[in-house]
């Protein structure tokens, strides 16, 4: 069953919701759909998760701002009853492809992830939601949003771009990584080209730690666990992705439970 975003959305919804359609046509970055050399070992990772603690199975759950055909297919093969909400039309395509391939049921909604208004109160057990708060203005309205979609003691699972990466430059300067956005903005960051850690063509908003886990519990959630997942590699040649990981994590992943 497919929802649609209602077209008078906001600028912000307009121009990500494009930029995603793009994406997801070229498949490039975080749209591509995951493969069957993948698939096996992903599945894996998933189902060994400690922070879902053994409850996939028959679990309802959300993946949130996640179309492109990736968690919605590894997430329904684990066992749960799996719904999606994506902004772009083409990232569920994808999904829906994916799903059609490998015989699985998923529940697509076009929606921004700051307003899951087409889905009922206390309609999941489990929400997971990659990288995508820094498309939104308001992230605490995002956890408005799933606290009123979410179980009580249900799981809430989010990753998000960490603010001191968002505030800094992407190449390497005589300097080092170098702070060039202020912590205290609420438009949207510069525009950017080329970024391994940013996405060409979105409006994207730098969120402070207050807002990010302050927020949250101020929405309704109890943090249980917190990681930084790990991109650095030692030896990696300078000015590269993954030797700026050595000085600025780019992403947070965090575990809560609604209250």
């Amino acid at each position: 069953m497919d929802k649609n975003l209602d077209s008078s959305g906001s600028i912000v919804d307009q121009q990500n919701q494009r930029a995603w359609d793009a994406y997801a046509r070229k498949q490039e970055r975080f749209s591509q759909p995951v493969r069957d050399r993948q698939f096996a070992d992903l599945l894996r990772q998933i189902r060994a998760d400690p922070w879902f603690e053994g409850r996939l199975a028959g679990a309802r759950l959300l993946c949130l701002g996640s179309g492109g055909g990736r968690q919605s297919a590894l997430y329904a093969a684990a066992g749960a009853e799996v719904t999606v909400v994506d902004i772009s039309s083409e990232m569920l395509a994808l999904d829906r492809e994916v799903a059609r391939q490998r015989r699985l049921a998923l529940r697509l909604v076009q929606a921004s992830i700051d307003n899951l208004s087409a889905l009922p109160p206390n309609a999941f057990d489990i929400v997971v939601q990659p990288v995508s708060t820094c498309y939104v203005p308001d992230v605490v309205a995002v956890y408005r949003e799933v606290a009123r979609v979410v179980v009580g003691g249900g799981l809430y699972v989010s990753q998000h771009k960490q603010p001191a990466s968002l505030q800094c430059v992407s190449d390497l300067t005589g300097a080092g990584y170098v702070l060039s956005e202020p912590y205290y903005r609420s438009d949207p960051l510069p525009p950017v080209a080329s970024s391994p850690l940013r996405e060409e063509g979105t409006l994207e908003f730098l969120h402070r730690w207050e807002q990010l886990v302050g927020g949250l519990c101020r929405a309704g959630f109890v943090v249980e666990d917190f990681s930084e997942p790990l991109h650095a590699t030692a030896g990696a040649a300078r000015g590269t992705f993954n030797h700026r990981c050595q000085y600025l994590p780019p992403y947070v992943r965090i575990k809560a439970r609604r209250r």
